[in-house]
């Protein structure tokens, strides 16, 4: 099922909006009477269809992507949040890059609670997300891989869009947690972003309890 919202604070405002008019209909229906509140109906209805037509044309799959930089440079996003750090991620972008002249992003989507959305408060969620970040770039550039990279979007398809904007990728890796711990898989990520972007999309699994046992 298409989503028209491309992040999650853009859902909120849409919420509400959503309030908004449901007060405004019982507003008009209780100042005059029972039918007032019909005409105000129709419009925020119409209003409403025409906000997610336009929405849901925005999010049709990205046909092209073209990769930016040198012709002979094979440039690989990942995205990837709480197992930013793990080793089979590491093992995965070391798979993708071995043998070519390479560059890496990594993007790690802020990690923030609901409380701490509602209550706009995101910092603790980007200061998280930058600890994991700056390990797991510590460790490729360890193994020789040219990479950076940045906190991006709470929604991981809008960190994706967000960063193509700037960086062309030859290829995208997704990782996450196992299924059944993973709320990315649980929210269809990985496969909504194969309908939404052109470009190769590899999903690797990282089980960092696992990781840690062998440890």
């Amino acid at each position: 099922m298409l989503n028209p919202f491309r992040s999650e604070a853009e859902a909120f405002r849409f919420l509400l909006l959503a309030i908004a008019a449901f007060a405004a209909i019982a507003a008009a229906s209780i100042l005059g009477g029972a039918w007032a509140g019909v005409p105000v109906w129709a419009v925020l209805t119409v209003a409403a269809v025409s906000y997610y037509v336009r929405q849901s044309r925005g999010g049709r799959p990205e046909k092209t992507v073209p990769p930016s930089g040198p012709a002979d440079e094979y440039r690989v996003l990942v995205v990837a949040n709480e197992t930013v750090a793990g080793e089979a991620l590491r093992e995965t972008i070391h798979a993708a890059t071995e043998g070519r002249k390479a560059r890496v992003l990594v993007v790690a989507p802020a990690l923030t609670s609901a409380i701490r959305h509602w209550a706009s408060d995101v910092d603790h969620g980007r200061e998280e997300a930058r600890k994991r970040l700056d390990e797991s770039l510590s460790r490729l550039t360890a193994r020789g891989i040219d990479a950076r990279g940045e906190i991006g979007d709470s929604d991981p398809l809008q960190a994706i869009e967000d960063a193509l904007r700037t960086f062309g990728a030859n290829e995208i890796i997704i990782s996450t947690h196992p299924v059944g711990r993973s709320n990315w898989l649980e929210r269809g990520v990985v496969s909504a972003a194969r309908e939404r972007f052109a470009v190769p999309i590899t999903h690797v699994v990282v089980d960092l309890e696992a990781e840690r046992a062998s440890t």
